[in-house]
């Protein structure tokens, strides 16, 4: 099995169509206008052959965007950071707990860590809950702030993930790096290395060397209009002109930007994202 890259979801935190919202966009025909809350799945095996998926966050879509890519087991999750439209899908990793009869490995700095403990208490303090209740396993790793100022990568079955900082506005979140160890099979010209990127509004001077070399750069574009913590479209293309990827896709996407109106204002070798694109060998486009 060939690695795939899956877009779970591509819009802003309210999602589109936004509740109450008869704008253009939101009441679009085109399913590529239909964006859940943004995040990302890494389904591949590894060097011995076994089935493994990665998230890159756990959004309050999570279930939904599990059955509509067919997901069928999890194995660890990467988080960016602590808000809710990135982590209020926690709770539903439960079942796959049930499904594989295994606990599940999640990863996220000391900040974010602490957020879902605290929100998660049924979860981390389970001996303290008055029903044995049907709550997620989980593993918790907390990447340490040397760990990023080292440079120093993860191993996660076989995934080489690089967690490195970037802005998200004043909070300080995780963008990660993904390279392939050797005995991973990338089914021909690959999408990694791959950079995902999302909630960003800048990047720290000792971050961008984490961006060179890339196969795909996968960067937040919120809109047009300049955001105190996004991104805008413009700011976005001018990071990946100046990183140079084979290919750039944008995600976290809000309803100000229709896809296929802004799709013809890009330059080459630059995408909007949409829900359900999956990127595997030789970098094609297909539908999940």
């Amino acid at each position: 099995m060939a690695i795939r890259f899956i877009f779970l979801g591509t819009g802003t935190s309210s999602g589109i169509p936004a509740i109450g919202c008869a704008c253009a966009v939101c009441s679009s025909p085109d399913p590529n206008d239909t964006r859940l809350r943004a995040a990302a799945a890494i389904c591949f095996e590894d060097a011995e052959g076994f089935p493994r998926t990665v998230l890159i966050d756990a959004g309050p879509d999570l279930r939904q965007q599990s059955l509509r890519a067919q997901l069928k087991r999890l194995d660890a999750i990467l988080f960016t950071h602590n808000h809710v439209d990135h982590t209020f899908g926690l709770d539903e990793v439960r079942r796959f707990n049930a499904v594989q009869k295994a606990p599940i490995a999640i990863y996220a700095d000391d900040h974010t860590m602490g957020f879902l403990r605290r929100v998660y208490r049924h979860i981390f303090e389970r001996d303290q809950n008055i029903n044995d209740s049907f709550v997620a396993t989980l593993i918790p790793h907390t990447i340490a702030e040397r760990v990023m100022e080292e440079g120093r990568s993860i191993d996660v079955f076989g995934l080489r993930v690089t967690p490195f900082r970037m802005l998200h506005g004043g909070l300080p979140i995780l963008s990660y790096r993904f390279d392939l160890n050797e005995g991973l099979k990338s089914g021909g010209p690959s999408p990694f290395p791959l950079a995902y990127c999302t909630d960003v509004s800048g990047v720290p001077p000792g971050s961008w060397k984490h961006l060179e070399g890339l196969n795909t750069l996968v960067i937040d574009a919120l809109r047009h209009r300049k955001h105190p913590t996004h991104f805008t479209l413009g700011q976005a293309i001018g990071v990946a002109e100046r990183v140079t990827p084979a290919m750039t896709y944008f995600t976290h996407i809000a309803h100000e930007m229709g896809h296929a109106e802004t799709q013809e204002t890009l330059p080459e070798r630059m995408s909007l994202a949409w829900d359900g694109l999956v990127l595997s060998g030789g970098l094609h486009l297909t539908r999940s």
